[in-house]
């Protein structure tokens, strides 16, 4: 492998509820992040490393890593020469279909595991981008469809109900609203604590464990998410900085690229349009 990174992050028109990603990472180190997709990742090249649930997973070539929607995870290479991979973000709705049609799955499909070995699956995944870059929308659906449903039949299950509420979690969710409410200009802990009449170190400890991040991690990816979603609808990257918070430009691409891959122009660009050959961003 070369020792320089590139990543294309893009979408076909064809299907719009599905984001793609190529990439070739060596020091890249993602952030602690979620995602409001599924994240089905085949490696082709070198090793990545991820932290999911506790523990550290590692996936090789022929392997998945496999992340349901807001389900806080991280990335990095599991050796020195890094990881390739191609990624898959189908929208709930698309998983759901397809769990639908083809499994006997009830209520909210996932992955039972973040991590599996399955070079049939990763094959599908592979064969999703190279059918959207012949512009064959049709042979990537198929594709996308017998990926899901195959690891949803040998690696999933439905996703656990929602946790009885304590007083914590309830905190935990009323600070995770103001948060939202007051992104660009959020208090600060020992305010948001006084507001919500409870101690800094409760709603801390609350927070964690309803979101699996402090309350200043879970912000900056919130800020990425809502950043995302005003660059979708072609709002400049300067612009979308200061609307979520950002100081600015430099601050946005900063954690953009540790959370989505890339830096915001390259995602803007990469949306809503078609494969074209050459445009990938390289760092």
């Amino acid at each position: 492998m070369t020792d320089r990174e590139s990543a294309h992050y893009w979408q076909s028109p064809k299907l719009p509820d599905l984001d793609l990603l190529r990439a070739r990472y060596i020091r890249k180190v993602f952030a602690r992040h979620t995602h409001r997709t599924y994240v089905i990742a085949a490696i082709t090249q070198g090793v990545e490393a991820f932290h999911h649930g506790g523990d550290v997973h590692r996936v090789g070539v022929g392997g998945l890593a496999l992340i349901n929607p807001d389900t806080m995870h991280t990335g990095h290479a599991g050796t020195p020469e890094g990881w390739r991979y191609e990624v898959l973000y189908p929208a709930p709705a698309v998983v759901a279909r397809i769990a639908a049609e083809t499994t006997t799955i009830r209520g909210t499909p996932g992955f039972a595991v973040p991590a599996a070995h399955d070079p049939v699956s990763a094959r599908h995944v592979r064969a999703v981008h190279l059918a959207l870059e012949q512009n064959n929308a049709l042979a990537a659906d198929s594709h996308l469809h017998a990926a899901v449903a195959r690891l949803l039949r040998l690696h999933g299950g439905p996703l656990p109900g929602r946790a009885t509420r304590t007083a914590g979690t309830r905190d935990a969710v009323l600070a995770r609203a103001v948060l939202e409410e007051r992104m660009a200009d959020p208090p600060t802990l020992e305010a948001l604590a006084t507001e919500l009449d409870t101690s800094p170190f409760a709603l801390l400890r609350a927070f964690r464990r309803a979101y699996g991040m402090p309350p200043h991690a879970w912000l900056t990816d919130a800020r990425v998410h809502r950043a995302r979603a005003l660059l979708d609808a072609g709002t400049p990257p300067a612009e979308a900085a200061g609307t979520v918070g950002f100081t600015d430009q430099a601050h946005l691409t900063r954690h953009f690229g540790r959370i989505v891959g890339v830096p915001p122009g390259a995602y803007q660009r990469g949306r809503a349009r078609t494969y074209k050959t050459g445009s990938s961003a390289a760092f």
